[in-house]
């Protein structure tokens, strides 16, 4: 006997974004610390320093809004130390 269950769960963007947001934001933070164990420096020929110059330009004329790490990670800074 094979018993099919159907099952719709409706949920609208604020809902999806309030799930998956913790999720990807610990996705993100495990896959960085894994390339990126220790302090790194920037130097003007990496293309990633182009890049941090091109957020601080755009941060500076009010382009964009750059958020804590409180507000990135939901815990304060001293925690990690």
């Amino acid at each position: 006997m094979t018993i099919t269950s159907t099952r719709q769960l409706t949920m609208n963007i604020e809902d999806i974004q309030r799930v998956l947001e913790p999720l990807l934001r610990r996705i993100i933070r495990e896959e960085v610390i894994k390339l990126l164990p220790q302090t790194f420096y920037l130097t003007p020929d990496m293309p990633l320093y182009e890049d941090m110059q091109d957020i601080a330009h755009r941060k500076a004329a009010g382009d964009i809004v750059l958020y804590s790490h409180e507000e990135v990670w939901n815990e304060s800074v001293s925690a990690k130390v």
